[in-house]
């Protein structure tokens, strides 16, 4: 208990060393002296809470805003010092407050807790005492070997023994990881291979060493010492050894792995970033007008306390007859009098600070987030998955976005490769119905219905089935009993492949008559209309990035030797010497246009001693110790010369729907949105342009494969330099991860300037945590704007975790990004509708909300302090104790709450339809300094009004009762109470352009509610009050027909002006939106065709509020 403590208190690190040792199956050294070394436990956690530091931690974070320890302070004062009014009217609030806000953070953790149960509590087997045991993933330890089975996620990170094959390999994919989907292979070490049963892995007596945990992905380093008999054989482990926590398991029934990382040790915990607290621009714009409201009270407590003895320094008003010193009072301390006086009069202007805002914003925003649920444009009937809110504290950073950072693989695409088209021998083909149709043949042509392939065509389609990296599901046999397709072809096989291009070719030529059904040692097989031929493979030549091209060497049936090479059309044109070149050079174009993927198949003859030339070279390079990557690229640059080429291919990565319109719709609103992914730079560049990312016309820069400093700033400075000088065209850079890490190492400021003048950016090759670097750099740049993370997979976990807003897709990738993220919808063309729509009505909302509360205060609080110069700054209080508590929470709370949950300025449909009009809000538009400066010059205007409108009316000596009797104070604060109560109200209705019935309700019910409640608070003696001063007192006014009379009078004269300004603003300088508005009430033809339109938005907004509606409704918010 004593070391735990010490290692949360950060004094005993759990790991001391830079390496650790495993011992497989935890079978220890015998001797005495060995002391084994502590490793964390296998639990995940993304929660912020515990049982333990709840309360403190949150009490800690809600004093944090200044509102809250503001009125703390002012409750103590209460208590310890005799005040105008009771500790209660600050207490109570702030208890609520606090509460209210404690259990919305405590449920929304508390969701937190429970998705990381259910990954913690996963079952799990593991070799223990000769057998399998059948355990929770939490109690996985490391050095236990862990036995995982088809298409399930390794729940450590795993070394990998063994597997069912074997040769020890097995597949994986790392979608959830680095968003790539294609299969990598990983193989065991000989000596563990062999060990495929649990009673084998059982005798196993070996020991890993290998590095400290660390967040890059594709690094690992260690070695594995196995002692078979008398000796000891040590292996070398690098990333192909390596099994990562997140990945899932293909192809393979099953394998045993040795647990060398777990828990939030794993490289997938080590690339989330800790869950903070975010916090929106609006709470930061709340905060800052807080401490501005703060010096105002400060200045009107001093300057009431220097009035007060600057009044008594006269010996009339010191100790008036009727109110004499007591000799305690006479005999205490001048300075502690005035400090006393101080905080009396702090105490009595409190309520210019509004406590109530918090509680009234958090009710807002937890109501609020119902609806993106309730949406029906943002439910997904396929799959069946509505958009889902796990932190309400940001509906309003929705209205505010200006970087979109967006994953690519399973954001913008569907993941799914299709073949569309291909050229072969200069013409190009289309795939119709299972068969390859000529361009301009239809399937009923007679040209366009062929049972068999040319020789041209089936040389092509065999290049196709041969020269890949695909691979059959082990389970599947070569079809042959299987159903038969009408031209004799079996039923297709489930193929896997390291590039999803690859499997899309290879089951295109499968669909058409040429099926590779398989490899059995070094020969793969081929059907070619149904007819088995054997290719026995000699070589592979890998793909690398700088070739840009991958070949096989084969040997036909025939016995003749054959390369076949596939490549991008600029690695593979240059080195054909025949064929028709120039037609699929412009095919290749075309196919790009369209945004398909394009590659070129071209193929070369050897003669026997060309071949003994190229084995005895191959052979050189690849047992070279020196240089031995240098001597492979000569090599297969002297094998992949004079080629014959054969054609091209078109594949699509088919993108989801509406991304393109999105993408645009979202540069329309002056949001600039930039794709990091894990891809290939070529695949990365295809699909931006083929969803609108970047655009033909576009002039496209390069910062791709620098491997040193200066090289990379030379790159930058050229860049600066090219954007200098056309600025008149738009330009995209491509960017990759090596390149960006050398960027932001030494070169930051210049690499901003180039991304800032770029309208679009693309990263590849980027790693998780280099992805949240990437929205870090921008989110802390000096303009420091608000940043949106998009992903669907645990590779942009830290990404959604570093911007001010992420969204996670509920994609095919797992729930880590959802369970990361703020906010998660089904589909990226859902991010329109959420930001335009309802991030635009949230701000709006919250802008008002915020700043009519400031208002609504500096109207209540303003008098009480004028009032003092007419009662020698006695700190009488000019309104009831019951008023002042009863003010913020009942007479005025609920119109602007409703006002803040159903306002819609501007129809839904204009909103969605014009992305411009969401430049309207940006950069904190509604709350910055000059509507805050006018709200504020409102209120005092008003107070103004309210006070010296009522005392004028009043006048020195004038009676307002029929039978001659005078107003007394309680009157006079009741009538300035009064007129306040409704002008608040209705400057609320002046702001409110949607009205539903509750709207219409809680307006016109709250004046109401506000005339029965005193008529009924002063009407009866109520017994536990010890003081009655409000008796009688609202009747009485209400019988002065003056009284009446100035009640309309004021509330008239403040709102004239106000609506003044607003219909010449609206006619002489009206923004976008009024424009929208003014468009949008032309549209109406009639009163009652206004009245209809608002009464179907009012049934839209009902049927928005009954979630029952949602799965079969069509509604449009």
């Amino acid at each position: 208990m004593l070391r735990w403590v010490r290692q949360q208190l950060g004094f005993d690190p759990p790991h001391q060393s830079d390496t650790r040792t495993i011992y497989i199956a935890n079978r220890f050294p015998q001797h005495g002296h060995y002391v084994p070394q502590k490793f964390a436990d296998n639990r995940i956690i993304s929660s912020k809470y515990t049982v333990w530091n709840f309360v403190p931690k949150n009490l800690f974070e809600q004093f944090r805003r200044v509102a809250n320890f503001y009125f703390l302070i002012i409750f103590l004062v209460q208590l310890m010092i005799d005040t105008p009014t009771s500790p209660i009217t600050s207490g109570l609030p702030l208890f609520f407050v606090i509460t209210v806000t404690a259990i919305k953070q405590g449920y929304e953790d508390w969701l937190r807790h429970k998705a990381d149960n259910e990954v913690n509590g996963a079952p799990v087997y593991v070799v223990r005492s000769g057998g399998l045991v059948k355990t929770r993933s939490k109690n996985i330890r490391v050095g236990d070997i862990v036995r995982v089975a088809k298409d399930e996620t390794f729940p450590v990170d795993l070394v990998l023994l063994s597997s069912d094959r074997v040769d020890g390999s097995c597949h994986v994919t790392t979608a959830s990881l680095d968003g790539e989907t294609n299969l990598k292979t990983h193989v065991a070490v000989p000596e563990t291979a062999v060990l495929q049963s649990v009673a084998n892995l059982d005798k196993l007596v070996a020991v890993i060493e290998c590095q400290q945990p660390e967040a890059d992905l594709y690094r690992f380093v260690g070695r594995i010492t196995v002692s078979q008999q008398t000796e000891e054989i040590v292996r070398p482990l690098g990333p192909e050894s390596l099994l990562l926590r997140g990945a899932r398991l293909k192809n393979t029934k099953e394998i045993f792995g040795v647990a060398v990382y777990t828990g939030m040790e794993t490289k997938m915990a080590l690339n989330y970033k800790s869950k903070s607290q975010k916090r929106s621009a609006v709470e930061k714009s709340m905060n800052s007008f807080l401490i501005i409201y703060l010096i105002i009270l400060l200045f009107e407590a001093i300057l009431s306390t220097i009035l007060k003895y600057a009044w008594q320094a006269e010996e009339k008003w010191d100790e008036p007859w009727y109110n004499g010193k007591t000799e305690h009072e006479r005999n205490s301390s001048k300075i502690l009098r005035f400090i006393s006086d101080f905080l009396a009069f702090l105490v009595l202007y409190n309520f210019i600070i509004p406590i109530s805002l918090y509680v009234t914003v958090e009710m807002q925003k937890f109501l609020g987030s119902f609806f993106i649920g309730w949406d029906l444009d943002l439910y997904h009937k396929e799959t069946n998955q509505r958009a889902q809110v796990n932190t309400s504290d940001l509906n309003e950073e929705l209205g505010q976005v200006e970087y979109v950072f967006t994953d690519k693989t399973g954001t913008l695409t569907e993941n799914e490769m299709q073949f569309r088209e291909c050229s072969i021998n200069g013409i190009k083909y289309q795939e119709i119905n299972g068969k390859l149709t000529p361009e301009g043949f239809s399937e009923d042509s007679p040209d366009g219905n062929r049972h068999s392939l040319m020789r041209e065509e089936e040389l092509f389609l065999k290049a196709v089935c041969l020269c890949h990296t695909v691979q059959i599901n082990a389970d599947q046999t070569d079809g042959a009993d299987g159903p038969w397709h009408a031209n004799g072809i079996a039923s297709p096989l489930e193929y896997y492949a390291s590039s999803p291009d690859e499997k899309a070719l290879v089951e295109a030529a499968s669909r058409v008559g040429v099926v590779f059904t398989g490899t059995s040692g070094d020969s793969m097989e081929v059907k070619s209309l149904g007819k088995p031929e054997r290719y026995k493979l000699l070589h592979v030549l890998e793909f690398d990035p700088n070739r840009r091209r991958m070949s096989v060497i084969v040997e036909s049936p025939s016995g003749e030797k054959l390369l076949f090479t596939k490549g991008a059309e600029s690695s593979i044109l240059p080195r054909s010497k025949s064929g028709e070149i120039d037609k699929t050079r412009i095919h290749v174009d075309e196919f790009a246009l369209k945004g398909l993927r394009t590659l070129c198949i071209a193929y070369r003859r050897f003669t026997p001693e060309e071949y003994q030339e190229i084995g005895k070279r191959l052979h050189e390079a690849r047992t070279a110790l020196q240089q031995r990557e240098e001597r492979l690229a000569d090599v297969f640059n002297f094998i992949e010369r004079d080629l014959e080429l054969l054609g091209a291919t078109g594949v699509e990565d088919k993108l989801q729907e509406k991304v393109q319109e999105t993408i645009e719709a979202l540069r329309l609103a002056g949001i600039k949105v930039w794709v990091l992914t894990g891809d290939k730079h070529e695949t990365a560049v295809s699909v931006s342009l083929s969803c609108g990312h970047f655009h033909r016309t576009m002039n496209i820069l390069e910062l791709v494969q620098h491997k040193s400093d200066s090289t990379c700033a030379e790159q930058l400075r050229q860049l600066a330099k090219r954007i200098k000088e056309d600025h008149v065209i738009q330009h995209g850079l491509v960017v990759d991860g090596t390149s960006l890490s050398l960027a932001l190492r030494e070169h930051e400021k210049l690499f901003m300037e180039v991304c800032k003048n770029c309208s679009a950016v693309l990263c590849c090759r980027m790693a998780p945590l280099q992805k949240a670097k990437v929205v870090r750099l921008l989110k802390t740049s000096p303009e420091k704007p608000i940043t949106l993370a998009i992903g669907d997979g645990a590779n942009d976990v830290s990404m959604i975790q570093e911007a001010h807003v992420g969204i996670g897709i509920m994609g095919k990738e797992g729930r880590q990004a959802v369970r990361n993220s703020d906010y998660a919808i089904a589909r990226f063309k859902f991010l329109s509708k959420l930001l335009f729509v309802h991030g635009h009505f949230y701000y709006i909302r919250i802008a008002t909300l915020v700043q009519y509360f400031f208002y609504k205060n500096v109207c209540f609080i303003t008098p009480q302090f004028l009032y003092q110069f007419f009662c020698l700054f006695s700190q009488q209080t000019l309104y009831d104790s019951v008023y002042l508590t009863l003010y913020n929470i009942c007479f005025t709370s609920l119109p602007v709450l409703i006002y803040s949950l159903f306002e819609q300025h501007v129809h839904p449909h204009v909103l969605q339809s014009k992305p411009v009009l969401y430049r309207d809000i940006s950069k904190n538009a509604h709350l910055g300094f000059k509507p805050f400066l006018y709200w504020t010059i409102l209120g005092f205007f008003h107070a103004f009004v309210f006070f010296y409108g009522s005392y004028l009316l009043m006048g020195e000596d004038t009676s307002l009762l029929g039978n001659g009797q005078m107003f007394g104070n309680w009157t006079f604060g009741t009538l300035v109470f009064t007129v306040m109560v409704i002008t608040v109200t209705m400057k609320m209705a002046l702001e409110t352009h949607f009205w539903t019935w509750i709207n219409h309700f809680v307006t016109w019910g709250s004046i109401v509610f506000y005339f029965i409640f005193s008529l009924f608070y002063g009407g009866i003696i109520w017994p536990f009050l010890h003081t009655q001063d409000m008796y009688f007192v609202f009747v009485q006014l209400l019988s002065s027909g003056s009284a009446w009379f100035a009640i309309i009078l004021i509330v008239v004269a403040c709102l004239f002006i106000d609506v003044l300004k607003k219909v010449l603003y609206r006619h002489l300088q009206p923004t976008s939106t009024e424009k929208a508005q003014m468009e949008e009430d032309k549209g109406s033809v009639s009163s009652a065709c206004d009245f209809a339109e608002s009464r179907h938005r009012g049934e839209d907004n009902r049927q928005l509020l009954d979630p029952s509606s949602l799965p079969d409704s069509s509604y449009v918010h």
